[in-house]
């Protein structure tokens, strides 16, 4: 199951108590006091790993708590701090405080670590307080609370090219053909109901990260359909390649032009990110449907239409896949960072 959104409450451990003691010992009357400091409390640490792909694992509960630190004892010796507790999340996370709506953290690299929350410091044994003064001290103080609260976490895909298009219109089919990402394929609408990731081989020992976003349609940003449950998976991408179905309502499609206009005008309404703005890149899929002097007609109108340069593909028979990747790569070239 792919989760890419979940909510959790945490919990820092709480530092162990100082604790208050005096040395007694045969031939040492004069032993003073002897009482050592609380352990730290154990922190929740977000950790990146590239093993985790969803926050699937992080559904099974919702409230996290690290271990306290132990007390203080005699004979000077400090509590045990309290283990940390690491929660592993996939790159691309963002941790969102609750309460305040504010994005505290956006892990996107391997390894990279976060303190969500930390353990309370262990409090004071009384031999921190002796002094000249005062050689017998009888106080010591209580450990500190650790931090606590609600965050929401929000995984959103990294990938260099994001793939979209009206469903049915062959962007698994195409993912699979240029990588090794083996999505669902059917032929009923919504057949992709997560983003899928891919990489995309070139010569020269270049690599293309492709994300294939399930189908959106009319009003997808307003909630229709999938809506925008994973728009925001698109955020990240520099370019964006527009997988239109040339197939139109001969075959039970839609005119091209039309299918490309609604998706511009779903990425421009996007409130979240200006995604309309990305570079883009415009494929015309299922050529081997159309044959070929169709399938360039319906792409010099989708171009002269749309202003953009139109290659035409097919996912299945992987025509013009080869020359469409080297366009997606001048394009990132050219691109902006995210």
């Amino acid at each position: 199951m792919f989760v890419d959104r979940v909510t959790i409450d945490v919990q820092a451990g709480r530092g162990g108590d100082g604790a208050v003691s005096f040395l007694r010992e045969a031939y040492r009357p004069r032993g003073g006091p002897d009482g050592g400091d609380g352990g730290r409390g154990g922190s929740v640490v977000l950790v990146v790993s590239t093993h985790r792909g969803t926050l699937q694992h992080l559904t099974g509960q919702r409230h996290y708590r690290a271990e306290s630190g132990r007390p203080g004892q005699g004979r000077n010796c400090t509590g045990r701090s309290g283990k940390d507790l690491v929660l592993e999340v996939p790159p691309g996370t963002l941790a969102i405080d609750d309460a305040s709506g504010e994005t505290v953290v956006d892990l996107t690299e391997p390894g990279q670590r976060y303190v969500l929350a930390r353990g309370g410091r262990g409090g004071r044994g009384n031999a921190s307080f002796a002094t000249a003064l005062n050689q017998a001290p009888r106080e010591a103080t209580r450990g500190e609370p650790g931090e606590g609260g609600r965050y929401r976490l929000e995984l959103k895909l990294i990938a260099e090219v994001g793939i979209v298009g009206l469903p049915n219109a062959g962007k698994s089919t195409f993912i699979s053909r240029v990588s090794a990402a083996r999505p669902k394929i059917a032929s009923y609408p919504f057949t992709t109901l997560r983003p899928n990731l891919g990489v995309a081989r070139l010569p020269g020992g270049r690599e293309l990260v492709l994300a294939d976003i399930p189908g959106l349609i009319e009003g997808a940003s307003e909630g229709k359909g999938l809506g925008d449950e994973f728009l925001r998976h698109v955020e990240r991408t520099r370019v964006l390649l527009h997988v239109v179905d040339g197939a139109g309502p001969e075959f039970g499609g839609v005119n091209p032009l039309e299918a490309y206009r609604t998706l511009r005008e779903e990425l421009s309404r996007y409130a979240a990110a200006n995604l309309a703005d990305k570079r883009e890149v415009v494929a015309l899929n299922k050529a081997d449907v159309l044959g070929a002097t169709e399938a360039r007609r319906r792409a010099d109108e989708l171009a002269r239409a749309s202003g953009a340069q139109v290659f035409v593909i097919s996912g299945v028979s992987g025509e013009g896949c080869e020359g469409l990747l080297e366009a997606l790569a001048a394009a990132l070239a050219r691109a902006p960072e995210c």
